[in-house]
């Protein structure tokens, strides 16, 4: 469920910084000098001088995160793996209008790349810690199973008015109409393509369903895009509903006004957070034609949160004090989830593990797998079982619930892990810092199921 590290494990909210740590960072700033910029920002947090990193924060980032947040951010980074040993190379790239240095950061158990996000008025308007990706395993590479001879892009525009979202319509070659899947993305700022490290598994979904004869509506989240994250930062009641659930609503809804398009074949695939609010998104439209659950878990999303903390934590040998007290926040926080009443909606304004108490309240009670019982559309549910993040005790839970259902479909692979790429042995987080594809059979499984229906 959750892809980026566990200080980053409830990034809802488009978290930027604006850099300038100091006098070098602000000549670098001046001359344009973004990579200069970046590596300034992170010796400033390595020296601790975070009063200084905040003093060119973006307009967004300063109304949603102070010099104090940041430094607990990176203190917590620190007990999990370590004292800074090294600040590193650096790696540019360009996403539409935005320019985005990695700075490589080389701590006592691992290394990891601070990505910085740049608006185009040379602001650090970004700021996540991700997996390391070396510079010859960054780029992406579509997997063989992918004709692009068979299919044609084009952008499509979702939502309306100040929510709507910039998105992508992969549809094979032809007249049609076609059948067409909706991609609803995991937690976190995602762009359309549920970009990590090298890979990108909504791209792969799309490149692979479009040359099978499905097309595919993939978009940025909310919380990617830069005209609606701003938003979003200052809504004290945000809740999953705006987040997500809204915006695949309207992704089906363009689709249905799509010419090639069937509008009787549309179908929801929700990946990881996607799959946990599948339930939810087929109860507002029972219309949709069909329900697929990729790695969704469906017991109580703070427990969740937790275990993959203790697992992360757990894959570096015995814990360390700092770690345990690290941890110990960590349980702070999720205590403090588990006791919130509903008057807390409106009464607070903090942020509780990244989100406000409004986002809690609204999944607090939601156990996905029974609200699927009573829906009508057929349902995929596909699960990797060498997923440390949504795991097979969830797959379970999926399977008891809804395996008895003549129109569910419940698939397990042996050998995936989160992101239905194919590994070996004990799944950690480095796996995402190399490239790879989404598995065949995960794809041709997705294919057959919708050409079934």
């Amino acid at each position: 469920m959750f892809r980026r590290w566990s200080i980053r494990v409830l990034a809802i909210i488009c978290i930027g910084i604006s850099a300038g740590c100091h006098t070098g960072a602000q000549k670098a700033s001046a001359s344009g000098d973004k990579t200069a910029v970046a590596t300034e920002f992170v010796q400033c947090m390595a020296n601790g001088k975070f009063s200084d990193a905040v003093t060119h924060f973006d307009a967004v980032m300063s109304q949603a995160m102070s010099s104090d947040q940041l430094e607990q951010a990176w203190q917590s980074l620190i007990g999990q793996y370590g004292a800074v040993k090294k600040i590193g190379e650096t790696r540019a790239v360009q996403e539409a209008e935005y320019d985005i240095v990695f700075v490589a950061c080389r701590f006592e158990k691992t290394t990891l790349d601070i990505k910085i996000v740049f608006n185009k008025d040379g602001k650090i308007g970004g700021l996540w810690f991700v997996p390391h990706v070396a510079e010859e395993e960054a780029h992406y590479s579509p997997p063989a199973y992918a004709h692009k001879d068979r299919f044609d892009e084009r952008e499509i525009t979702v939502g309306k008015g100040e929510w709507k979202l910039p998105g992508t319509l992969t549809i094979p070659k032809g007249k049609g109409p076609f059948p067409a899947v909706v991609l609803v993305h995991g937690s976190g700022p995602q762009d359309r393509d549920e970009t990590i490290g090298p890979n990108k598994p909504f791209k792969d979904i799309a490149w692979g369903l479009a040359s099978r004869g499905v097309a595919v509506l993939r978009y940025d989240k909310r919380t990617y895009d830069k005209r609606t994250k701003a938003k979003l930062v200052k809504m004290d009641n945000l809740t999953v509903q705006e987040e997500v659930i809204d915006d695949a609503l309207a992704a089906v809804e363009a689709l249905r006004h799509s010419r090639r398009i069937a509008p009787h074949k549309i179908y929801v695939l929700g990946h990881s957070l996607g799959g946990i609010l599948i339930p939810r998104i087929g109860k507002a439209d029972p219309e949709i034609a069909g329900l697929i659950v990729m790695a969704g878990v469906t017991r109580p999303f703070e427990d969740v949160v937790l275990e993959q903390i203790m697992y992360i934590a757990s894959l570096s040998g015995p814990m360390t004090d700092d770690t345990k007290k690290e941890i110990d926040k960590y349980k702070q926080q999720i205590a403090i989830v588990k006791g919130l009443k509903p008057s807390a909606k409106s009464s607070s304004s903090s942020l509780i593990l990244g989100v406000p108490a409004s986002y809690w309240l609204d999944l607090q009670g939601y156990v996905p797998a029974e609200m699927a019982k009573s829906l009508k559309q057929p349902m995929l549910i596909m699960q990797g079982a060498r997923d440390y993040q949504a795991t097979t005790a969830d797959f379970k839970i999926w399977k008891d619930a809804l395996g008895s259902i003549t129109n569910v479909t419940c698939k397990l692979y042996p050998d995936l892990n989160h992101l239905f790429m194919t590994g070996t042995g004990m799944a950690t987080p480095a796996e995402y810092e190399k490239h790879g594809t989404m598995a065949q059979t995960v794809i041709d499984d997705l294919a057959n199921w919708i050409n079934k229906q």
